[in-house]
């Protein structure tokens, strides 16, 4: 389990990020169109797993947008925005703010994302939402960064993050 904060309050985690240097677990998420991405299918590339509650929060959704902006400056490597948001309105939101290099991949046929990674949140008011976080792996699939972020309103460390990228 993993304390975090949401608005100052403590709150648990289901378990704890995935371990740098260890095969980031097994995953299907459904995409926007209803197809399903795993992790097989981004074997290859580098991949961020831009991970949060839900796009309906304004922290959630300018995490979406930044990544999007950002991954312009990231040739080859994929980035999923992964939430319990339902795909229609994960297309939605990304056809409204014109996003096209992120992947939206929702949970909501495969809540075991959130218990494998750890980031499926166990009580309070988000209790069953996904945690906010980031997990980057390689193109073997062995994880190379996570970051768990404290305080569910606050944004992830962005610099971080692409400094891991290097």
């Amino acid at each position: 389990m993993t304390t975090i904060t949401f608005q100052g309050k403590p709150c648990q985690t289901i378990g704890e990020l995935p371990q740098k240097g260890r095969q980031v677990p097994d995953f299907t998420l459904t995409k926007t169109d209803l197809s399903e991405i795993t992790l097989k299918s981004c074997l290859g590339k580098q991949v961020i797993l831009n991970i949060f509650p839900s796009l309906d929060t304004d922290v959630c959704a300018n995490s979406v947008l930044i990544f999007n902006e950002k991954a312009n400056q990231l040739p080859g490597i994929m980035i999923l925005c992964v939430s319990a948001d339902l795909p229609f309105a994960q297309k939605r939101f990304c056809g409204a703010n014109n996003l096209t290099h992120v992947i939206p991949a929702s949970t909501f046929r495969h809540p075991e994302f959130g218990q494998h990674f750890g980031v499926t949140i166990k009580e309070g008011p988000l209790s069953g939402l996904l945690s906010r976080a980031i997990v980057i792996f390689d193109a073997q699939g062995k994880v190379t960064y996570t970051q768990q972020v404290p305080e569910i309103t606050m944004e992830p460390d962005y610099q971080a993050v692409f400094t891991a990228l290097s």
